[in-house]
């Protein structure tokens, strides 16, 4: 299949599922850090969560990539010697690439939370406080619940557009599925057949996660336009 190339290719997209699900997990950390600073009553708080999610929505995702890489492995370097290391420290394409989506997408999942936590009337918390809950109870028993409902829409789109940015990661050397078709098609010089077969399991990848994630909505939304009517 494919020239003898489709295992290769297949194995480069496991790394990039791998990739989009790693990334995806450091960018819910840092969005629910964004949306929690932006939302938060102090106000430099407030300023830092609005700073990030506004200047890393402002900058192409490629230029942050080589920016992070690049930029970031040179910094190492130049900060490694002040602390007594010598050798050169060569940056993991994955981990590299982990961070970046992760830290791109955090901006955008922030303005994601924050629209979500801003839907839910703010008498759920008040009477979560009114039967004796804490803080904490509040936030995770009555909150996020309901949080999760009101963000699935726009957690799907920013999952949808992070996976199929994975494939600029291979510009710093990851060995995804972009990675190896492009050396597949330059070994073979059939450059349609293998982005094609790409293309097609970046669609599988996609439909089957939008597929998932709309039965999560309707998982989620169960009595709700019910007790709407």
């Amino acid at each position: 299949m494919l020239n003898g190339y489709g295992s290769t290719i297949l194995d480069g997209a496991w790394l990039t599922l791998i990739l989009a699900l790693t990334s995806m997990a450091v960018a819910i950390v840092l969005g629910l850090l964004g949306a929690a600073f932006r939302l938060s009553p102090i106000k430099w708080l407030a300023l830092l969560g609005e700073t990030y999610a506004t200047v890393i929505r402002g900058i192409p995702d490629l230029v942050l990539i080589l920016l992070i890489f690049y930029g970031g492995q040179d910094m190492v370097n130049r900060l490694a010697p002040m602390l007594g290391y010598d050798d050169y420290i060569d940056i993991n394409p994955f981990i590299a690439g982990v961070f970046t989506m992760g830290f791109i997408f955090g901006a955008y999942l922030s303005e994601t939370f924050r629209g979500a936590f801003m839907a839910i009337p703010k008498g759920q918390a008040e009477a979560g406080a009114a039967y004796g809950m804490n803080g904490m109870q509040v936030f995770f028993r009555i909150l996020v619940p309901q949080m999760i409902r009101f963000a699935i829409p726009g957690f799907t789109n920013n999952w949808l557009v992070l996976t199929k940015a994975t494939a600029l990661i291979s510009v710093v050397g990851l060995q995804d599925m972009m990675f190896k078709a492009k050396s597949a098609a330059d070994a073979t010089r059939e450059p349609f057949t293998f982005y094609l077969a790409v293309a097609a399991l970046y669609l599988v990848l996609t439909s089957v996660s939008l597929l998932a994630l709309r039965y999560l909505e309707k998982r989620y939304s169960v009595g709700i336009k019910a007790a709407d009517l």
